[in-house]
C-alpha cells in the first residue's frame, strides 16, 4: 500500500491531468451526469480539507496566525493588488453586463478551499494560510460589495447575497477543520482514554489512511468539478471563450507579482510559495451558488465562474511544479506527508 502511494505521489501531475481530461469527456459524453456529478463536488472538498487538515500539525495553528510578515502580504496582494489587476482585465467586458459581472465575482475573491491543497503540493506553508483563512474571508464578505459598486456600479450589490459565503466557510473549513483537530487530538499519547491506548490507534489509523487517500481525493474532486460542468460551458462556448484569455493573464500576471512581493517581503519559501498560490487562485466553488442566484437575465454568470475555474485547475496542477522552480529553498527533494516536493536549491 506503501509502495502504491508512493508512486502515485510522484506522478501527481499526470494523474491530475488524467483526472481532468477523464472528467471532460464524461461530462462531455454523457450530459445528464452533471447533476448527480455536482451533488459530489461539496462532499468530495469537504474529504479532501479533511485529508488536508491531517496534514497539518493543528497545535501549532496559534503560532502561524503570529507570522505578521506573511499574514500582511497576504492580505495586501489580495485586497490590493488583486483588485488593481481584476479591474484592469475586466475593462475587456465591461459592455456585457453577465461577462462583466461574472468575472469580477470570481476574480475578486480569495480561494479558501482548495488553494491549500495546492499550496501543500507545491511545498508551501499550509498551516500559515490555513491561519490565514479566516480574515480572508471576513474580508472578501465585506469588501467584495464595495469593490462591484466602484467596478460594476450600485445596481449589482444589490444582487449579492451573504448566505453563500458562510455556507460555503462552515461546510468546507470548519468542519473538515473541526473533525481533523479531534482525530489528532485522538491521535496523542496524552488522550489515551481506552485500555491498551485503543482510541489513539484508532486515530492513527484513521490518520494514515486518509493520507494515503490524497492523490485519489484530489482526482476525485478534479473529474467531478470538471464533468459536472463541461456540457454546460460548452455549449455557451462562443461567447465565454471572450474570458478565457482574461483568466489565463490573470494566473499569469498574479504569479510574477506574487513572485515579486515574496522576495520584497523576503518571505521563506514555504511562505513565499503560498502567496503565490493565494494571490493567483481564487473562491470559485464557494461564489458559485451566489452566482446562481441571479436573475435569468443573468444566467451566464454561474458559467463565467465556472470557466474560470476549469482554467484555474489546469493552471493548479501547472503551479504544482513551477512555483517550486520559482521559489526555491536549498536542500534535498523530500515528500511531504501530501506528496509535496521541495526541489533542491
Amino acid at each position: 500500500m506503501t509502495g502504491i502511494r508512493r508512486r502515485m505521489e510522484r506522478r501527481q501531475v499526470p494523474l491530475y491531468l488524467a483526472a481532468i481530461v477523464g472528467g471532460a469527456l464524461l461530462g462531455w459524453c454523457a450530459p445528464a451526469s452533471a447533476p448527480a456529478l455536482a451533488l459530489g463536488i461539496t462532499p468530495l472538498l469537504a474529504l479532501l480539507l479533511f485529508a488536508t487538515f491531517l496534514g497539518i500539525p493543528l497545535a501549532q495553528l496559534r503560532r502561524s496566525a503570529g507570522d505578521l510578515r506573511f499574514l500582511c502580504a497576504v492580505l495586501a496582494l489580495n485586497f490590493l493588488v488583486v483588485p488593481v489587476v481584476v479591474y484592469a482585465l475586466s475593462r475587456f467586458v465591461a459592455d456585457d453586463r453577465a461577462l462583466l459581472l461574472g468575472v469580477l465575482l470570481v476574480l475578486l475573491t480569495p480561494c479558501v478551499d482548495y488553494v491549500i491543497v495546492f499550496t501543500g503540493l507545491a511545498g508551501g506553508a499550509r498551516d500559515r494560510l490555513l491561519a490565514a483563512t479566516p480574515l480572508l474571508m471576513l474580508l472578501q464578505i465585506l469588501l467584495l460589495p464595495v469593490y462591484l459598486l466602484l467596478f460594476a456600479g450600485s445596481e449589482a450589490v444589490g444582487l449579492i447575497e451573504v448566505a453563500p459565503f458562510l455556507e460555503a466557510f462552515l461546510l468546507l473549513i470548519v468542519l473538515p477543520l473541526a473533525a481533523a483537530a479531534a482525530v489528532q487530538a485522538l491521535g496523542r499519547p496524552s488522550a489515551r482514554g481506552a485500555p491498551a491506548g485503543r482510541i489513539p490507534r484508532l486515530a492513527q489509523t484513521v490518520d494514515g489512511a486518509v493520507q494515503a487517500l490524497m492523490v485519489p481525493l484530489m482526482m476525485a474532486t478534479l473529474a467531478v468539478v470538471v464533468g459536472s460542468q463541461v456540457a454546460a460551458v460548452g455549449a455557451e462556448a462562443a461567447a465565454l471563450l471572450t474570458v478565457v484569455p482574461l483568466y489565463l493573464a490573470f494566473l499569469v500576471v498574479m504569479v510574477a507579482v506574487g513572485v515579486l512581493a515574496a522576495r520584497l517581503t523576503r518571505l521563506d519559501a514555504p511562505a513565499g510559495r503560498a502567496l503565490v498560490f493565494s494571490g493567483a487562485t481564487r473562491n470559485s466553488l464557494v461564489v458559485l451558488p451566489l452566482a446562481l442566484a441571479l436573475p435569468p437575465s443573468l444566467a451566464l454568470v454561474p458559467l463565467v465562474v465556472v470557466t474560470q475555474t476549469l482554467v484555474e485547475l489546469v493552471g493548479m496542477v501547472v503551479l504544482v511544479r513551477l512555483v517550486p522552480r520559482l521559489i526555491r529553498h536549498p536542500g534535498p527533494v523530500v515528500l511531504s506527508p501530501a506528496g509535496a516536493a521541495d526541489p533542491p536549491g
